[in-house]
């Protein structure tokens, strides 16, 4: 294992090397764009989803606060607790990063939610259980004609609540000075955070949960993200040494079914794509059927699932929709 110093220094000197790949809602790299290596190597040896076994519904069709698209989602375990980011209703949500949270039980039902002002698109978001409390780990201070974040902010789901990305409600984080398009996710087992950001390409960067809260910014892992060929970004998880991704778009006149929502597992401590592109046929006969977020959840039996979410319905009336495997490999 590389000393934790030796990996900041080589990611500092590695920052402007990189692949390049699009953001959620956006198209990936250019074919031909190569992965770099990692800058460190010291993620703990983990088994894998199969992304090839089938997927299995969790529920169908259920109602956000909002009416527009899901974008990413994630839970707390311990508390039961089920969140879904969204924009906002209203022509200029996406313009200023404007979102809305939902609140679910694991049933689908809404129990809550909260508006968040001047964030970002809800790429992806992470959610750390604290006692009875659920922390939310959003991107924040976009930029860019459809809002993305620029750093992460970190604060507690009061239901009801809305905040704006100055309030004092919120701690926030620059992880890496400079970049754009910054998210994160939560490996809710292993609790590291995981950051996907930009410099001159994509990438993925790896901490441990309590450093990024005590800022103290030492990846354990940064590589540059494997490009997948142009394809629509639109979400990932993290588990284990194991990164997912999902890509696709919507059904249409040139995505009929069975679609293009697809699957891919990267390796963090090599940089490369060991598994996928997999289609998945999960929720197959919903209308619309945009794939929107990845997240990973443990059953109280020790099961884990990597949980994948569609968006369906009719404009003005998008529903949530998850769907999950659970069959470990390796």
């Amino acid at each position: 294992m590389i000393p934790r110093k030796k990996t900041a220094l080589a990611a500092a000197l590695a920052l402007a090397l990189g692949g390049a790949l699009g953001g959620c809602a956006s198209t990936g790299a250019a074919a031909g764009a190569e992965p770099m290596s990692a800058r460190a190597a010291s993620l703990p040896d983990s088994k894998r989803f199969d992304l090839t076994e089938p997927s299995y519904d969790l529920f169908r069709h259920k109602k956000l606060v909002n009416t527009t698209v899901q974008q990413s989602f994630g839970f707390d375990i311990p508390n039961k607790r089920l969140f879904v980011a969204q924009l906002k209703n209203g022509s200029s949500s996406d313009a200023n990063g404007d979102l809305a949270i939902s609140r679910l039980d694991f049933s689908g039902n809404l129990k809550g939610h909260m508006y968040l002002k001047g964030f970002g698109h809800g790429v992806s978001i992470g959610v750390e259980p604290s006692g009875t409390a659920s922390y939310l780990w959003v991107e924040v201070d976009p930029e860019g004609s459809s809002a993305r974040g620029t750093r992460l902010a970190r604060f507690k789901f009061v239901d009801g609540q809305t905040l704006t990305n100055t309030s004092s409600a919120l701690t926030k984080y620059t992880p890496v000075a400079g970049s754009t398009g910054v998210s994160a996710t939560i490996d809710p087992v292993n609790k590291r955070l995981a950051m996907r950001y930009k410099t001159s390409g994509w990438r993925i960067a790896v901490y441990d949960l309590a450093d990024v809260k005590a800022k103290r910014y030492e990846p354990l892992v940064d590589v540059a993200q494997p490009s997948q060929n142009g394809e629509t970004f639109q979400g990932y998880a993290l588990y284990g040494r194991y990164f997912y991704t999902l890509y696709g778009t919507a059904y249409s006149d040139d995505n009929p079914v069975p679609g293009n929502s697809r699957l891919s597992t990267i390796d963090l401590n090599t940089g490369q794509r060991v598994a996928g592109p997999t289609l998945t046929k999960a929720g197959g006969t919903l209308t619309h059927r945009e794939p929107e977020g990845l997240a990973i959840f443990r059953t109280d039996g020790g099961q884990m699932r990597l949980f994948i979410g569609f968006a369906s319905g009719a404009q003005g009336d998008r529903r949530s929709n998850l769907f999950y495997k659970n069959v470990l490999i390796g």
